[in-house]
């Protein structure tokens, strides 16, 4: 017998060699009928693995994200089938799950996939998946899979990197594909399917290997969901932060200047620094100091720090200077440089916690294919700060950052929300710097703390930075999608490697914590999300513009301009629309840009002294005439209602 932990803590007894299936059906034939797929002791497994000795097990359905990994990893196998039969001669690569869907990089030889060949795909993956194929993965020798694949060279070079006794092939219908495993039961719960697209994709990601073809697609256990999900991109087709910032005139790029480096428009210009002041009051007000660094930095610093073993390689080229043997590298990180900063002077523990903030920009290179809008891009600017302090304070001081993040969060509307524990990969530790101890110790701090303020957290090992754990903010916008936010971090290796110091009050130097922390992340990808979240209609207190002022002829512009310095004393952001079109023109153009409210002016507001005011996306709803006063007043609540105070 063999004891089958799960994930509510219960332990069971089996008889060797039971299945994941089997374990379903002996908790409920209902809940067994939902099972697509399994790990045990963290591994992904089939649902007709046989078990041989004492684990855990957790079995998936469609509403878990294994269970969907497996799902969708299980309908590129089809799709693959499909491809083989339809384009005779062509060599499979790689088909992994992905967020939403799957794909699958194909070299198509002479053969062209076009969009008009589509239907015919999803048309006979639904023909084979409807003939509930099972998915039976089976052990090869290596000798066997390299002549199974002698004429594949993308799979002969995966199956050469592998060791003897750990290669697999998966089977269904009459198709075998090189697999390491994670499939759902059958090809009949594939009752969805839809070819998403078809994308150029270097084989291993290298610009130096031959381009294949990347056919992407996603598929469901229902129609229904099929189609509620393309309804979901056409929405974020219309919530498209490059479209929006276009519409918007928030910014722009150029070929001149280079891929990957936004240009910032007056407007987005202004957002941007409405949004830095908004986090340097709240950081003023928790003891954060304003610190400036360089655009560059000298090598030695990076290396020092251990970012260039960790991205020299893959990052922006030394700049050399005339003097021999001197070179720079455009800043990737603040951190070094802050903790030069520290270094500057001796500190005593009666001086920590030292907290430097900046809106710094950093400059990574990525590749031209990885490029998106500014959710990836070359240059960008973190609000990054650094806090230096005992061990003892470090409690105290990663739950005040988790309280400024939330507060940024509320004021910006992100109310969906998970706090992932980003920990070390269990195995693989030669990717990450400093000792055991020092690890154990971060983790155990962030861990802690993040019960301590009641988050609701998951774990997620292998995703720390190479320096230490991190809190990940981890959002669900308006259309459920999730986007990792804001970030602390704990570190214990960059005070080792720069030799950072304090007096402690046994008079013996000791060594600071450094937490890192940036509650936007970056400034473009936070603004991109937003845009998205919103749809451009951004809280009252961000509004690039609040209000827009519309006379209904130019008989009224004197008045206007009165109705404009009054907006303005009372610090209402607004413009006035001069020019010489209909008010129907004129509005329809407003509520493009997305002004919260149209102020219009004819001869009864002039007479009384009034604006007729029209909110943004109320048509029909008629129009309020009110006072300056009383508008500014609404105004004023509305952004008290949304801009939290920020105490400490």
């Amino acid at each position: 017998m063999i004891k089958i932990t799960l994930p509510d803590g219960s332990v069971r007894e089996y008889a060797v060699d039971v299945t994941p299936m089997d374990v379903a059906k002996s908790i409920s034939e209902g809940f067994a009928r939902n099972v697509i797929s399994a790990s045990f002791n963290g591994t992904t497994v089939e649902t007709s693995t046989p078990l041989t000795t004492d684990g855990s097990l957790v079995l998936y359905t469609w509403n878990d994200e294994g269970g969907k990994k497996a799902f969708w990893h299980s309908t590129s196998h089809v799709m693959a089938q499909v491809l083989e039969e339809m384009y005779p001669g062509i060599k499979l690569t790689l088909g992994p799950a992905i967020a939403n869907g799957f794909y699958y990089d194909v070299d198509f030889e002479e053969h062209k996939i076009t969009e008009a060949d589509f239907k015919k795909i999803e048309e006979r993956v639904l023909e084979i998946s409807r003939g509930k194929h099972e998915f039976k993965l089976r052990p090869v020798t290596k000798a066997e899979a390299l002549d199974i694949y002698k004429d594949n060279v993308y799979k002969t070079e995966m199956i050469t990197n592998l060791e003897d006794g750990t290669i697999t092939f998966c089977d269904h219908d009459t198709f075998t594909d090189l697999c390491r495993g994670g499939h759902i039961p059958n090809t009949g719960i594939i009752k969805a399917m839809k070819v998403m697209s078809v994308a150029g994709a270097y084989w291993r990601g290298d610009e130096k290997n031959k381009q294949l073809t990347r056919v992407y697609g996603t598929s469901f256990p229902k129609q229904k969901d099929l189609t509620e999900y393309l309804l979901l991109l056409e929405e974020a087709k219309r919530r498209d932060h490059r479209k929006l910032g276009k519409e918007l005139e928030l910014f722009a790029f150029s070929q001149k200047v280079g891929q990957g480096l936004p240009l910032w428009l007056p407007k987005g210009a202004a957002l941007r620094e409405r949004l830095e002041q908004f986090l340097k009051k709240a950081q003023k007000k928790a003891g954060y100091e304003q610190v400036v660094t360089p655009h560059i930095g000298q090598k030695e610093l990076y290396v020092t720090s251990g970012h260039y073993a960790k991205y020299g390689a893959d990052s922006f080229q030394p700049i050399s200077t005339p003097h021999e043997g001197e070179e720079f590298l455009l800043k990737p990180m603040n951190c070094p440089h802050h903790c030069e900063i520290y270094n500057v002077r001796p500190w005593s523990y009666k001086d920590l916690p030292k907290r430097y903030a900046e809106f710094g920009t950093v400059y990574r290179y990525e590749q031209s294919g990885e490029l998106h809008g500014l959710t990836r891009v070359r240059g960008f600017t973190q609000d990054d700060a650094h806090i230096f302090c005992t061990p003892e304070q470090l409690d105290e001081e990663f739950k005040k950052v988790i309280d400024l993040v939330l507060y940024v969060f509320g004021s910006l509307g992100f109310e969906n929300f998970t706090a992932q524990i980003s920990l070390r990969d269990k195995e693989n530790r030669e990717k990450y710097i400093g000792t055991d101890e020092n690890w154990e110790k971060a983790e155990n701090a962030i861990i802690n703390a993040a019960a301590d303020k009641g988050l609701n957290t998951v774990i997620e090992y292998g995703e720390a930075a190479f320096y230490g754990p991190k809190l990940d903010f981890m959002v669900k916008d308006a259309l459920g999608r999730q986007w990792q936010l804001g970030t602390i971090q704990v570190d214990y290796n960059l005070p080792e490697r720069f030799d950072l110091t304090y007096k402690g009050s046994d008079n013996e130097l000791h060594r600071p914590v450094m937490i890192h922390r940036a509650p936007f992340g970056s400034m473009e990808r936070f603004i991109a999300i937003l845009l998205e979240h919103t749809a451009g209609n951004f809280p009252l207190w961000l509004m690039p513009e609040q209000a827009i002022i519309l006379s209904l002829s130019e008989k009224y512009e004197i008045y206007a301009k009165k109705v404009l310095d009054l907006l303005e004393n009372h610090e209402i952001r607004a413009l006035i629309d001069n020019r010489n079109e209909t008010i129907g023109k004129k509005i329809r153009d407003a509520e493009m840009q997305k002004i919260p409210f149209m102020l219009i002016v004819g001869e009864e507001e002039e007479k009384n002294g009034t604006i007729s005011i029209r909110r943004h996306g109320q048509e029909g709803k008629g129009n309020i005439t009110i006072s300056i006063e009383e508008f500014a007043a609404i105004v004023d609540a509305e952004i008290k209602k949304t801009l939290k105070v920020f105490t400490v």
